[in-house]
């Protein structure tokens, strides 16, 4: 199984070009890979909410939304199945989410069980958090799914003997990565032995488009300006 990941920029609030992002990503990974994954919430972007609860309860989308059914035809499309980060109503609740699509249906969602993702500060009891990490099937391989700050919070909550899929908005400058590399790596080996790790973008940020492949402790695949915009790991 090939793997593909797409640290793409992301516009805040305009879903109608993020999606056209993903399906650029789609394109490219047509005959190449199996599975496509982009960062967190890259569906609306990582900072498309202002904690004002009627304002957010819109840019959230739930599962069966129009948004969903059109990603989920996508893969159809390009023969490529989808993960990817965002911003999930359920009812009156909304979460941090990431979406497994294969062959045009909702194979898997996770919900972020750590906080970070929101101002908890500003943001009352619609704003939630999930309560499970675990594994799941994809393709015959054991995969988990940990958001970003997942990771640091909660790492015992997220061991597994399968590959872990890390989505993150990080918009580290080119120096403060190369300095922060090592301490993810590290931060992966706290979970799984194999870990793939992918950026999210903001239009706005002035950062390496960043996506890695963790082993042991250590960063031994990292995307390359010269090898292209994706980044294809075999697993």
């Amino acid at each position: 199984m090939t793997i593909a990941l797409a640290p793409f920029i992301f516009t805040n609030n305009d879903l109608a070009a993020n999606m056209a992002q993903m399906e650029r990503g789609l394109s490219l990974a047509r005959g190449r890979a199996d599975l496509l994954c982009f960062g967190e919430a890259f569906l609306q972007g990582f900072d498309a909410m202002n904690w004002d609860y009627a304002h957010d309860r819109a840019v959230a989308v739930t599962q069966d939304s129009a948004e969903i059914r059109r990603l989920c035809a996508l893969t159809q499309q390009y023969g490529v199945d989808l993960l990817f980060g965002y911003l999930e109503r359920t009812g009156d609740l909304l979460y941090s989410s990431c979406m497994l699509i294969q062959n045009g249906a909702v194979a898997h969602n996770y919900r972020q069980i750590s906080r970070g993702w929101k101002e908890y500060w500003h943001t009352d009891s619609h704003y939630c958090e999930g309560d499970a990490a675990g594994d799941f099937c994809y393709r015959g391989k054991t995969f988990r799914i940990a958001l970003c700050g997942d990771l640091w919070d909660y790492p015992e909550r997220f061991q597994t003997e399968g590959i872990l899929l890390w989505p993150v908005c990080c918009n580290y400058t080119q120096e403060e990565w190369e300095r922060e590399r090592a301490e993810y790596a590290a931060q992966a080996f706290l979970a799984a032995r194999r870990t793939l790790y992918v950026d999210a973008i903001d239009s706005g940020a002035v950062c390496p488009r960043v996506a890695c492949c963790f082993e042991d402790g250590k960063a031994v695949a990292e995307l390359c300006p010269e090898a292209g915009e994706l980044l294809y790991i075999e697993v």
